[in-house]
Order: C-alpha cells, then sequence, then structure tokens
C-alpha cells in the first residue's frame, strides 16, 4: 500500500516532495502517493509574513492532516517547521543539505557569478531590495545601510517576473531554492555565512512523521542524511533555546566536516544596529549540546533584550492593524 505523502503545491514544494518519493523507491522500494494541501500562508500569498502568523503557516494544514491520520508523512522546507513540533510529530529523515547560503539576484541580463561587492556596486547606494525575510534585511542593513527593503511574495517565478519588471533593484533568496528548481545561473552572488548567517535549517529538506508509527518511522530512516540531519538537530536546537520563531532575526548555521562541527548563531535587532554573535565547536555527536550552547553565548551577549525588542516592535505594528 503506498504511502500518502503530504506537501504543498507549489513548484518547490512539489520539487522536494517528487525527490523523496524517488528516493524512498530506490532505497527502501516503498511507492510514495503524493497528496497536495494547500495551506493558510498559500491562500494568504501577498500578505506580509509578519502580518499573518509566519511561516508557521505554511505546515499547519499538512501538520494537521498528519496528525488526522490522514496522510502517513509530511514534506517540508525545514526553515518553515516550528521550532517545538505539535505533540506526537518528529522529523523522521532529512535529505542531503543543499547550499544554505542566502543569494542576491540581479534582473534578467545582469552579470552573474560577481563578489557580493560586485553586486553592491551594480545595485548602487541606495537600491530597492525585495525581502519578507527580517532576518536577511536585519543582517544586510548593516552593509547595505542606505537600502531600501521591500517585502515580496509569492512563488519564485513570480518574484524574479517582479524583479525582472523593474519593481526591484535586487531580490534576496535562498539559494538551495533557485537551484533545486533550475534556476541557479540567476544567482548574482551568493552572500557568506560570515555577512548573513542562513536560516536554521535553509537548504535541508526534512520528512516529518508521526511519532508513534513505526513503519514509516523505518522506511524513511533508509534515505536519512546523518550530515544534515546533526546540523538540523544543531541549528533547531539554538532556536529552540532561545525562544524564537520564523519571523525573528535569528540566524543559525551549523557546518559539519567529519566529526567535528562549528555552529554560528546570530541574534540581530531589526534596524541592524545591535547584533548578539556566537561561534561554539565541539563533536557533531553532540549536536543538541552544541546548538543549546551557543544559544546560551547569545543570551549572554544580549540576545533575550533584542528579542523581546523584536516581539514589543511586532506586537506594536499588529495593533494598529485594523
Amino acid at each position: 500500500m503506498p504511502l500518502r505523502l503530504g506537501t504543498r503545491g507549489s513548484g518547490l514544494a512539489l520539487f522536494q516532495a517528487n525527490a523523496v518519493a524517488t528516493i524512498l523507491q530506490e532505497r527502501a522500494g516503498i511507492t510514495a502517493e503524493i497528496v497536495v494541501i494547500r495551506t493558510s500562508g498559500d491562500r494568504l500569498s501577498e500578505a506580509a509574513l509578519s502580518e499573518i502568523g509566519g511561516k508557521r503557516l505554511f505546515v499547519k494544514e499538512i501538520e494537521e492532516a498528519l496528525l488526522a491520520g490522514d496522510i502517513d508523512l509530511a514534506v517540508h522546507s525545514s526553515k518553515d517547521m516550528p521550532a517545538v513540533l505539535p505533540g506526537g510529530l518528529a522529523v523522521g529523515a532529512v535529505l542531503p543539505r543543499e547550499d544554505p547560503r542566502d543569494a542576491v539576484v540581479l534582473p534578467q541580463g545582469a552579470a552573474t557569478d560577481l563578489t557580493l561587492d560586485g553586486v553592491l556596486r551594480a545595485i548602487g547606494p541606495a537600491p530597492r531590495i525585495g525581502t519578507s525575510s527580517v532576518r536577511r534585511s536585519a543582517q544586510l542593513l548593516r552593509v547595505l545601510g542606505e537600502a531600501q527593503f521591500l517585502p515580496i511574495r509569492g512563488n519564485l517565478d513570480t518574484r524574479l517576473r517582479k524583479l525582472d519588471a523593474g519593481e526591484f533593484d535586487a531580490i534576496i533568496l535562498a539559494s538551495a531554492g533557485l537551484r533545486r528548481l533550475g534556476h541557479g545561473e540567476r544567482i548574482s552572488a551568493a552572500i557568506p555565512v560570515e555577512t548573513c548567517v542562513p536560516a536554521p535549517g535553509q537548504g535541508i529538506i526534512a520528512v516529518e512523521i508521526r511519532a508513534d508509527d513505526e513503519r514509516v518511522r523505518t522506511a524513511v530512516a533508509r534515505i536519512d542524511d546523518p550530515n544534515a540531519a546533526v546540523a538540523l538537530t544543531a541549528e533547531r536546537s539554538v532556536v529552540t533555546r532561545l525562544g524564537g520563531g520564523c519571523q525573528m532575526p535569528i540566524g543559525a548555521y551549523a557546518d559539519v566536516a567529519g566529526d567535528e562541527m562549528t555552529v554560528t548563531g546570530l541574534v540581530v535587532t531589526i534596524d541592524g544596529s545591535r547584533v548578539a554573535h556566537a561561534v561554539v565547536r565541539g563533536k557533531s555527536s553532540a549536536a543538541e549540546t552544541l546548538g543549546v550552547q551557543t544559544a546560551e553565548l547569545l543570551l549572554a551577549r544580549g540576545a533575550d533584550e533584542i528579542l523581546a525588542n523584536v516581539q514589543g516592535a511586532h506586537a506594536s505594528v499588529e495593533g494598529l492593524q485594523p
């Protein structure tokens, strides 16, 4: 009997779901039937994420279907998943990580394979930059102080069309999504992790299961990538300890090299004026501990105060909504 695999219906989500289905067939001999579920985030495709509840809305209905038994497993971009999963759910497997960095994309016809400095020269001193991520805009304000960061929603093709139509001078996207959907040539410059720490889990496809479903757990364990798994564990541990969510300016990235791991964490004010930064190194077998240690260092360096101010700013904006 085929497993019912739940996913959103966007191009990237379907790519990810089909990737999991293919690997399940190849490695475990298990057929997966893809079930498309429309989420609240899809229905509110033009609203700013900070106004509608953040990226949690891209997984809520899928997780509800999983808990109800309507599907057997779910596939997500792991950066869209809540730091603490609903009771009864677990991450059963992850696929090998794609490029975790953020990318600058310039309009069609502009040069690619540039350095970040080259991109900055190309877009001028006060560019209009499209991004709906407070994490990205807060960090990039530190190198693009005169830039105007504008919200941009829609699927990848929609965002590229808006860019090419002249609505923005540049947009910031995840390198992973561009590469997976065959648009890697549009990457004008990949932004170094030192300049913009990625979102926790960026570039990792996660398979979510019911914690007590041993049949599915056993099946998906055969497709799990251990390096991506420990990286995701460390990065999610940073966010969990900080108590932050998807729309908080938190960056966390675990670089795995054999049995060694380096975890970089960052919390920054929305205007980029204050930042807490930490780097912790250790054994990848202690991924969760390293993530917690990174978060503790961030807290000792003022991350709790920064996050409190960010939450207060969000609350003030929400209070002004009609």
